[in-house]
């Protein structure tokens, strides 16, 4: 047991050093003028990235189903130093809007150097009830409207050496109990563009590809769920966005916010009973 224990604080030491010894530096001005599309931007974590890449200087459109929110958001986009903003309201559902929001961005901004996708639809956190059609239904916002929007946006990413930024989930690393329909389409997520990374690697694209795995975030919409049942902190989704933005620039391949992300799925590939145990005890079940 005493080899394993040095061999395991050994592999934690070197992933951290490797982690935090080899990111690339970040430079603000790089992000000046960027062409950027944010999707999910008129609450939450999309807001913040919009607000961020305002106060960078960005040329930005937002996106999201609500339009008179998507004004005021662009308003203070404006007021905080974006070059341009616009908007364009769509429902991510329906299977068109994603390939319209991105001919939309590359109409108004003649190109794209970042598309953030990070969007979701509206799920329940509870025990699986059988819904299928609701796992359906999701699948197509959570999943294929990223799919769809990434191949629209590719050669004008190509044509950039731009940055996809992908916005996930530990649930889409880690199995959580009461998110079975949203879990699975973070898995998804992480799957596809996983494999997406490798291929462009190997054709040597110009694009770069970051899968951003987020732990609880305070929004408004998660912590209305969360709230009194999850015993994980939750941490700012400014920061969150902030951090997302950062990774892109810089294209790193991978971000895990905040840092208790990561040594959950280490955990997990390490002690799996321990760690399903502890997953299973971070919850306060009320039948």
């Amino acid at each position: 047991m005493g080899i394993l224990t040095k061999v395991i604080f050994a592999s934690i030491c070197v992933a951290f050093l490797a982690v935090y010894w080899t990111t690339p530096s970040f430079h603000a001005e790089s992000l000046r003028g960027v062409r950027v599309v944010v999707t999910g931007a008129s609450k939450g974590i999309g807001e913040q990235l919009a607000y961020h890449y305002a106060r960078f200087g960005a040329q930005i459109v937002i996106t999201a189903r609500r339009e008179e929110v998507l004004r005021k958001v662009a308003d203070t986009c404006l007021s905080l130093g974006a070059q341009r903003v616009f908007y364009v309201a769509a429902d991510m559902s329906n299977e068109s809007d994603p390939e319209k929001v991105v001919d939309f961005a590359l109409e108004k901004l003649g190109g794209l150097d970042h598309v953030v996708l990070n969007h979701i639809g509206a799920s329940t956190f509870a025990m699986w009830d059988g819904d299928v059609e609701h796992a359906r239904l999701l699948m197509k916002v959570n999943f294929f409207s990223y799919v769809q929007m990434a191949w629209r946006a590719m050669a004008a990413l190509e044509k950039s050496k731009g940055s996809l930024i992908v916005v996930s989930s530990l649930a889409g690393k880690l199995a959580n109990p009461f998110v079975a329909p949203y879990a699975s389409t973070k898995f998804a997520l992480t799957g596809f563009f996983g494999v997406l990374q490798h291929e462009l690697a190997i054709k040597r694209s110009n694009v770069s590809i970051s899968i951003c795995t987020l732990g609880l975030i305070d929004t408004e919409s998660a912590m209305s769920k969360v709230r009194d049942v999850v015993k994980l902190p939750a941490y700012p989704a400014t920061d969150a966005a902030l951090n997302i933005i950062i990774t892109g620039a810089t294209r790193q391949t991978d971000l895990f916010y905040p840092w208790y992300t990561s040594i959950m799925i280490l955990s997990k590939e390490l002690f799996p009973s321990i760690a399903d145990y502890a997953i299973q005890n971070s919850h306060n079940y009320i039948p």
